[in-house]
């Protein structure tokens, strides 16, 4: 066989096939568009700091705001934290008890992930205790920030636990302002309810069906206690965005926080070696180069 095929090389064309491998292997990876370099840095920004506590108690499922009460709530917030860029954002849950859902925050994907996962399950104990969720609130702000803060209550206004109205007036003395908005009409609207699959409506003890109606004059006390604005919202609008032109009016303060930098794409070195691996495959011959067969880098010396 060497006799008739000098130059054959049974190694090169193997080399060529790995070289080959290799080149594709760059190039697929080239095209799942790696990232590296994530890293926390520190940023400034000028903004301020606002706690929205949602109710989330039965009543929020009446259907008097379309589709229901708390629905609507939790599509009209998604849209305020849309609209917000260097504010910071936390969100309390209260039914019988206050919760907080979400810590404040300037991640503003994960509020809207955390507003999707809100029902009337999620609090254990029913009721409406409007003051636990102010009195949270008022805990719930950064502990060194001095700016502006806000608390929003977005309820239908039956209290029924505490002193909410307290509560808005040791908040508003604490320098934070309360604004409420009230979620249903005057008239009132049934609470429904999925039994086996089918949609009944709330009855109380004596068997009577509930009605649950807008407290309108609460809302509009704790409010003014707050040092805020009530807006009643209505199967056209909501009123966070009367509220946001409120709070963009608001003294802004410098504050840090942390976040995670941009990814550095790399794609570009893999490419780049794919192709210097490609031009090296061509290079490669799959026999001997007669001109090199017989050159030698270290001679044998005896």
């Amino acid at each position: 066989m060497s006799v008739l095929m000098p130059n054959v090389s049974a190694a090169r064309p193997v080399i060529k096939f790995i070289v080959l491998l290799l080149a594709l292997a760059s190039i697929i990876i080239a095209i799942a568009r790696p990232q590296f370099g994530s890293k926390l840095k520190t940023v400034k920004r000028e903004g301020i700091e606002l706690i929205i506590a949602l109710d989330v108690s039965n009543s929020m499922m009446a259907e008097d705001i379309q589709p229901n009460r708390l629905e609507r709530s939790k599509r009209a917030i998604s849209q305020l934290v849309d609209k917000l860029s260097d504010d910071k954002i936390g969100l309390i849950v209260f039914a019988g008890e206050a919760f907080t859902q979400l810590p404040i925050t300037t991640d503003y994907v994960s509020a809207k992930l955390f507003l999707n996962s809100i029902s009337p399950q999620i609090v254990p104990t029913q009721g409406t205790a409007i003051g636990a969720a102010i009195d949270l609130g008022m805990k719930s702000f950064s502990p060194q920030f001095a700016g502006s803060k806000v608390i929003i209550v977005i309820t239908d206004g039956e209290n029924h636990e505490d002193d909410a109205v307290g509560s808005a007036s040791n908040a508003a003395k604490e320098g934070i302002v309360v604004h409420t908005i009230g979620m249903g009409l005057p008239q009132g609207a049934l609470i429904p309810v999925n039994s086996n699959g089918q949609k009944t409506y709330r009855k109380d003890n004596q068997g009577n069906t509930v009605v649950t109606k807008l407290d309108e004059p609460m809302l509009q006390k704790i409010a003014e206690a707050g040092k805020g604005v009530y807006i009643r919202a209505n199967n056209t609008q909501v009123g966070l965005n009367t509220l946001f032109d409120e709070v963009n009016k608001m003294e802004k303060t410098e504050m840090e926080s942390q976040i995670y930098a941009d990814y550095d794409d790399k794609f570009q070195y893999f490419i780049g070696l794919g192709l210097f691996l490609i031009f090296l495959n061509y290079l490669i011959l799959e026999r001997k180069n007669k001109y090199f067969k017989n050159f030698k880098l270290f001679s044998d010396r005896k």
